[in-house]
């Protein structure tokens, strides 16, 4: 299912080609998750390990991720449990 919630988040990337001829990608869906490149394949694979960092640490903080094309993948994980954390 995860990899599934990240093919349909990348499928919703945004690309714009700059002034300079550099491309800049982002989902909307996803605030803060924004690249640059100087190529489009050079932005969407900045794009790709931008959108993964962002995943593992909103999953980590316990944060909400947004429902993409109705994959929800919240899972109720009290907010604020990270890994290795003891009562």
């Amino acid at each position: 299912m995860l990899i599934d919630y990240i093919n349909k988040a990348l499928s919703k990337a945004e690309y714009d080609k700059l002034e300079d001829d550099t491309f800049s990608g982002k989902i909307p869906e996803c605030p803060g998750v924004l690249a640059f490149g100087k190529t489009l394949f050079e932005c969407q694979k900045e794009l790709e390990s931008v959108f993964e960092g962002w995943l593992i640490v909103k999953i980590r903080h316990g944060d909400t991720l947004p429902v993409i094309d109705h994959l929800n993948i919240n899972v109720g994980i009290p907010h604020g449990i990270e890994a290795g954390a003891h009562a």
